[in-house]
């Protein structure tokens, strides 16, 4: 009687879980049908919609049956990402979208030539998952204004620097060789000289201090011979630091015709969340039940 009454018992915690999963898949299903994207955020993280949203805690228990639908998060992030890039380009009118596979998105900056991959949206979650390198190339892009200062200003300046050292080099190769050939006749002339014991040392001397002097000069010579290529190299490396100041420029324009400075966009990165959720109420077709 006793092992009947706990089998009777374990098929009723059985059952009750079961129907807690069907009840949850099928408020979901409902949720989709009836366009209800604002309930589906809320199915998908109860705990994060109560805290961000309704700004207070869940009335139930983490119940972990969020997790039913984790192998199905690409189908979902498709569903939901209509809804979503769509008032995103009103507030972020700077940033397209790329389905790159199913439910999951690339982010571009611009629609110009040249423009960058500026990192992923996350659908689920309402994020943006900036790429770190280039989100900081513009964030130091910001900063260096108050110094007008542009991001690769220095680094063009010193490779500016390096092509007007070498040009100079090369501008100088008869003045090396007019030195070169007054040095070769020191050392003959230092040669031919017979010394006295006494002596040997200070020739010794000044013959090496003659070949340090032509050796230097072949190395400048040698830094000459392969200044063109360096120095064109130079020119390309410019174009390509001008050209992506010329792009982080036009992001910077972008982002304070839309949010006025750098602080009020990453203001509203931090609360988007929040915000397209309560842009979402009141908007489905049909209330479905809490």
């Amino acid at each position: 009687m006793e092992n009947q009454e706990q089998q009777a018992s374990a098929a009723d915690v059985l059952t009750q879980a079961i129907a807690s999963k069907l009840d949850y898949l099928s408020t979901l299903q409902a949720a989709v049908q009836h366009n209800d994207d604002r309930k589906v955020y809320e199915l998908l993280d109860e705990g994060r919609y109560y805290q961000e949203v309704k700004k207070t805690r869940s009335p139930r228990a983490v119940n972990h049956l969020a997790e039913l639908v984790d192998n199905i998060h690409p189908q979902i992030s498709h569903y939901l990402s209509d809804n979503l890039i769509d008032y995103l380009g009103h507030i972020y009118p700077f940033f397209y979208y790329e389905e790159y596979t199913t439910g999951l998105f690339h982010i571009y900056f611009g629609n110009w030539w040249d423009r960058r991959l500026f990192g992923d949206l996350d659908v689920i979650n309402v994020q943006f998952q900036f790429d770190e390198t280039e989100y900081q190339k513009l964030r130091d892009s910001f900063a260096l204004e108050a110094q007008n200062q542009r991001l690769n200003t220095a680094k063009i300046e010193s490779i500016s620097a390096q092509s007007e050292e070498l040009q100079q080099l090369v501008n100088a190769q008869t003045q090396r060789d007019n030195q070169k050939a007054e040095l070769r006749e020191q050392l003959k002339e230092n040669s031919s000289k017979s010394s006295m014991p006494w002596d040997s040392g200070k020739l010794k001397e000044e013959r090496q201090a003659i070949i340090d002097q032509l050796t230097k000069l072949a190395d400048e010579d040698e830094r000459a011979l392969n200044a063109h290529k360096t120095i064109k190299e130079n020119d390309d490396r410019i174009l390509v630091l001008s050209k992506e100041d010329t792009i982080l420029n036009y992001e910077k324009q972008s982002i304070r015709d839309a949010f006025d400075d750098f602080e009020h966009f990453e203001a509203h990165n931090a609360s988007l969340y929040a915000d397209y959720i309560n842009s979402l109420i009141g908007k489905s077709e049909v209330t479905i039940d809490d």
